[in-house]
């Protein structure tokens, strides 16, 4: 069966999952504009269907697909080329976004629907962060069955999608919302300071402390110590995918609802110093943050009054809300998918920084098998000209690495390879051009 005739045969089994799934996510809407019982009803009934429609869709395109020919065509598509579709995908992205933050109260009828599931879980009415968990947990669902169908070929993609679906489904969203069920705080085990910055704010230690027991112990016990202790033993191992790619709830969206855009990060130097130039002052403003709102605890006030919560406010509205919610997600299908991840996560500054000076991780390159065609760096979703390295043989260390290793599966002669090896010579350059790209570092 040729190309053409693969074509024909997917748009006629393919017609029914697509009805099923636009008009599963029309009925879905229906509460933005409708209000009544029956139109709540004909929304929980479309998002079901919109789910149903969507694995079915991806099954039929994904379940025998060509590993030689993973992003076959990316550069065609109306949503993955930065072409009008992906415009519009890119607007009502970033309007949702805008919504949720600033105006929650237009999406109470979208709200409501999932308060069943908030009662179930929590025992109380879903809320507009409720209704976002709910999407953004759904999404990580539905994607990572496409990225589970998609790389198939590869242990190292199927593991790693199983690992993020898990941890953003269990330990993201039901169990903090168990615990609130139970009067105990909504703690979320897989974040930690200074990605969920204020975790390590002396207000969120008073807030723990007010419910007394062992589990409120042992959340102080482990956000101190997945902060300081072991993010640099594992860092130190794995380098910073044990957490970009593995854990880490924005990371799993990028690897997921964001896989059809990793190939539109920015490549070129200018992007590369720019990354520097915010990344690093914004780990620097969160820990300078952090130490000022325990200093001015410990003074009750007394030094710098309310100066240092409105840090705390600049950097939450600033970083927290428009950077990581509405440029970091909305601008999916025009930038890519880690813009946060690559410009303005302070965690993936953290970490970058160990896994640069200390980390056995790298990925180890065969120049002589490379052909330079260019895919390990079409497709890094961090924006690192991964061909530079291919091309005469040297490893690839990184700050911005997060090791999800595409560039290893798109490669078609194996020339690229995911390793923990010792840390001794890694930046000893052999060029001025190498020493040159390692001292924006």
């Amino acid at each position: 069966m040729d190309f053409s005739e693969k074509t024909a045969w997917f748009s006629k089994k393919a017609a029914l999952p697509l009805v099923l799934t636009w008009a599963g996510l029309l009925m879905a809407l229906l509460p933005l504009f409708l209000k009544s019982y029956f139109i709540s009803v004909l929304s929980a009934t479309g998002f079901g269907l919109f789910t149903l429609g969507s694995i079915w869709y991806i099954y039929l395109k994904f379940r025998n697909t060509d590993s030689a020919n993973l992003q076959h065509y990316v550069w065609f598509n109306q949503f993955s080329a930065r072409r009008s579709a992906a415009w519009l995908l890119g607007i009502i992205l970033t309007a949702f976004y805008i919504v949720l933050f600033w105006f929650p109260e237009y999406l109470t009828g979208l709200i409501r629907i999932f308060d069943p599931l908030s009662f179930l879980l929590r025992g109380r009415q879903a809320d507009e962060w409720f209704l976002y968990g709910g999407l953004y947990t759904l999404a990580i669902l539905i994607m990572g069955v496409r990225a589970l169908l998609k790389y198939q070929s590869s242990p190292y993609h199927k593991w790693r999608t199983v690992s993020i679906m898990f941890f953003q489904l269990v330990l993201a969203f039901i169990l903090p919302n168990v615990l609130a069920l139970f009067k105990e705080p909504e703690f979320y085990f897989s974040y930690f300071w200074p990605l969920k910055y204020d975790y390590l704010f002396p207000v969120s230690f008073e807030n723990l402390q007010k419910h007394p027991g062992g589990l409120t112990t042992f959340m102080l016990f482990w956000t101190v110590s997945l902060s300081f202790l072991a993010t640099p033993i594992l860092t130190y191992f794995f380098g910073k995918r044990w957490y970009c790619s593995w854990v880490c709830g924005c990371g799993g969206l990028a690897e997921t609802a964001g896989d059809p855009f990793r190939q539109l990060s920015n490549k070129s130097r200018k992007a590369w110093q720019l990354e520097v130039a915010i990344i690093y002052p914004v780990l620097g403003f969160i820990t300078l943050t952090t130490a000022l709102l325990w200093l001015n605890s410990y003074y009750k006030g007394g030094i710098l009054g309310s100066l240092s919560g409105g840090f705390a406010h600049t950097y939450g509205f600033f970083i927290g809300m428009i950077f990581s919610g509405v440029v970091g997600v909305g601008f999916y299908p025009l930038l890519g998918s880690r813009v946060w991840c690559r410009f303005g996560c302070p965690l993936a500054a953290y970490l970058g920084w160990l896994q640069k000076h200390f980390s056995r991780f790298r990925i180890t390159t065969n120049g002589g098998q490379c052909i330079s065609c260019g895919n390990c760096s079409t497709y890094c979703e961090m924006g690192i000209d991964v061909k530079w390295y291919a091309q005469q043989g040297k490893p690839i260390i990184r700050a911005a690495c997060v090791g999800c290793g595409m560039c290893a599966t798109v490669c078609p002669r194996g020339v690229l390879k995911l390793e923990n090896k010792k840390p001794e010579g890694r930046y000893e350059p052999t060029s001025f051009i190498h020493a040159e790209s390692l001292r924006i570092l």
